[in-house]
């Protein structure tokens, strides 16, 4: 049966996967890749420079400019760390060694690579639940935000961010070891994998953020009808409902778009044998794809990030003294 399985195995990725041939029982890059082959990973290669690039715009913004070293954007500067980490090493690892040929032949690296993706992924996701919280109390209740969202707290937030996905990472990992110990598939070892990971590292911090955001939703809403109510003004709390709904349908559209499929892919495949091993692979660049968004989704929205990106862009933080320099937009 086992031998069996790694027959299909071997044949299916032999003809679903353009950039790989499997010579003498191993599994390595062909010398005649197919056009597609490269297109595909010139593609992957630009994700990666934007990725790269836009996170390192964020974290110089964050570090050079003292305006900008709010609690708020330690946050988006950490979560920029995690995500510029995503672009350096694991989407050339995932590159390298694709899932494809991880499921043929699992080795040293391809455990590397299943472990930083896990961990910066998760890191990723754990960093936005925060920035949720953050905001939550920045709109929901302004006047103890200071108190409650202080410089402490977000060193915290930070901390537990990168420690339970740490932790989340070298679990799935170890699991992954255990299981080729087993003669049989052993059941705790796939129900953690595709489970419990899962669960810990997705869906219970998209509940999360889900409830915040709906709760910040409807505030905005009360806020923008007890103005109009005031000012007896419609326009202009239209133009505020209008304005919060399209942000957060960006924030949790972008978000859910990028993670879910995969996610529910990952959930599933235990119970199914019928999930093409492409399919999966391309839900997983997805999945990373949304490191190279999240700048433009937490930074590049607000006009203060975007002046501070264009001094850098541009090379005048090298012709002067800008660190104290008042940016266009910002608010104290």
């Amino acid at each position: 049966m086992e031998t069996e399985s790694s027959f299909n195995t071997t044949d299916a990725v032999t003809y679903i996967h353009p950039c790989y041939k499997i010579d003498h029982l191993s599994y390595k890059f062909t010398t005649t890749p197919a056009t597609i082959c490269v297109l595909l990973y010139a593609f992957l290669t630009f994700l990666s420079v934007v990725t790269v690039c836009g996170n390192l715009l964020v974290i110089i913004s964050i570090i050079y400019f003292k305006q900008l070293q709010t609690p708020t954007n330690s946050l988006i500067l950490s979560l920029a760390v995690a995500d510029l980490l995503v672009g350096i090493i694991v989407f050339p690892f995932s590159m390298a060694f694709s899932l494809s040929s991880c499921m043929y032949h699992e080795g040293l690296f391809c455990k590397v690579r299943s472990s930083f993706d896990i961990l910066l992924s998760t890191c990723s996701i754990m960093h936005l639940c925060c920035i949720s919280v953050d905001r939550y109390y920045a709109v929901c209740q302004p006047l103890t935000y200071k108190s409650k969202i202080s410089r402490h707290v977000v060193v915290i937030m930070i901390a537990v961010s990168w420690g339970v996905s740490a932790l989340i990472g070298i679990g799935v990992t170890i699991s992954g070891l255990n299981n080729e110990q087993c003669e049989e598939t052993c059941f705790i070892d796939i129900l953690m994998a595709n489970t419990i990971g899962p669960v810990l590292s997705f869906y219970f911090p998209v509940v999360i953020i889900l409830c915040i955001y709906l709760k910040i939703f409807l505030v905005a809403q009360r806020q923008a009808r007890s103005i109009q109510t005031r000012m007896k003004c419609g326009v202009a709390a239209n133009k505020m409902e209008r304005k919060a709904t399209k942000t957060l349908a960006i924030v949790l559209g972008v978000f859910l778009f990028c993670w879910t499929p995969f996610f529910l892919c990952i959930t599933f495949l235990p119970f199914t044998n019928n999930v093409p091993v492409p399919l999966i692979e391309t839900l997983n660049w997805l999945t990373l794809s949304n490191s190279m968004l999240n700048p433009f989704i937490y930074a590049f929205f607000y006009s203060w990030f975007r002046s501070a990106f264009k001094l850098i862009v541009s090379g005048k933080i090298f012709q002067g003294d800008f660190v104290k320099l008042k940016l266009n937009g910002l608010v104290a």
